[in-house]
């Protein structure tokens, strides 16, 4: 299928998973446009984006909770798919602060859908960045999408009642078809090393923090818990390569426009991998010995959580390709080639210093992150 004329609005796509679904985007022959605020993402990206795909992408600056605006942009292009990444995404900032992420997470997609059922677009495709939270603790495993959901933070309820919005519309209009994608636990970057993830103070996800302390940045990694129900006795988690992810949104779009009904799946490998494991495949990957200590477990852990990702091969035609050792590989490489993630980066085109930019994390609950 060829995509040369095919516009896709990617909101939040400066971000550690909309860098890397433009990219994807791109070298499916799709033409993405990127809708970004920079309040959790990095001027900086453009320039090497430019870098990976070879040409200038189109930006459009603004907070995706101004539907005029939205609108605006729907109205500027030939949009034939809508990819919604922006949205505030920390499990324990969302526990901190609910009413912050139900105003951003939900009038953000509002504001989205309004713009676009008002748009002379006629633009009713949306993949949503959904998230393994909406199931909270597993009745079993592997998790399929059968599951009953039970979100157990303010940020896994927002992205439940999102979905649930979604579902909603597409049950009042025929034309309308939205793909939900539950991500479980996205690691790694572009093997080149030119974007990768770049959290703001101490990372609340294990790949980021052993990557810190492999490069020197900090001490030790903190293993909460060794004596669960697990090979090893630390916690198990279904890691998942940001490529292989953007490579799903890219699935998820053409299947879509090529006139599958609105659907909600998994994005996993279907393999769990405990935290010594990563541990293990991250020393083998960096030639380095990695500093850990194993401390109390935290509230809300549990033992394991991995995906049924055979809803997404059987719809998507999607499965994912890279390993763990290719995950530790290319966090590492971005690391090594970007100690200070994007802080020091001057953009060219829009000259703010990248650092001033916050970086929200993707924690949750089952990350077992640290």
């Amino acid at each position: 299928m060829t995509h040369e004329q095919t516009h896709v609005l990617l909101t939040g796509g400066a971000g550690y998973i909309g860098s890397h679904t433009a990219v994807a985007l791109c070298e499916a022959g799709f033409i993405p446009v990127i809708l970004d605020d920079f309040s959790n993402s990095h001027p900086a990206v453009l320039d090497r984006l430019t870098a990976l795909t070879g040409r200038t992408l189109a930006v459009e600056r603004g907070d995706v909770k101004d539907s005029a605006f939205v609108r605006s942009v729907l109205d500027s292009y030939r949009f034939q798919a809508v990819i919604h990444l922006a949205g505030l995404k920390a499990v324990g900032e969302s526990v901190a602060k609910p009413l912050l992420y139900y105003r951003h997470n939900l009038d953000g997609l509002l504001s989205l859908l309004e713009a676009m059922q008002a748009s002379h677009a006629n633009c009713r495709t949306v993949v949503f960045s959904s998230s393994a939270t909406v199931y909270g603790r597993p009745q079993r495993l592997p998790i399929d999408e059968t599951l009953a959901c039970a979100p157990e933070s303010p940020y896994a309820f927002t992205k439940l009642m999102c979905e649930q919005m979604l579902g909603s519309l597409a049950s009042s209009a025929s034309d309308w078809r939205t793909g939900m994608l539950r991500y479980f636990n996205p690691v790694g970057a572009h093997p080149s090393g030119l974007i990768g993830e770049d959290p703001n103070g101490v990372p609340n996800n294990l790949m980021p923090f052993i990557s810190q302390v492999a490069v020197g940045k900090r001490e030790q990694v903190h293993i909460f818990g060794d004596d669960y129900d697990t090979r090893d006795g630390t916690g198990v988690r279904d890691y998942l390569h940001v490529c292989d992810l953007a490579e799903g949104h890219v699935a998820a779009v053409n299947t879509l426009l090529g006139g599958m009904p609105s659907f909600t799946a998994n994005l996993g490998t279907g393999q769990g991998t405990s935290v010594l494991g990563v541990l293990q495949a991250f020393e083998k990957a960096s030639s380095r010995r990695i500093a850990r200590s194993v401390v109390s477990r935290r509230a809300g852990d549990v033992a394991a959580y991995f995906a049924d990702v055979s809803r997404a091969r059987a719809l998507l035609g999607w499965r994912a390709q890279r390993s763990l050792d290719d995950m530790c590989r290319d966090a590492w490489n971005w690391q090594q080639k970007n100690p200070d993630g994007y802080a020091s980066t001057q953009d060219s085109r829009s000259g703010l210093k990248t650092a001033q930019a916050p970086n929200l994390g993707a924690a949750a609950f089952f990350s077992h992150a640290l």
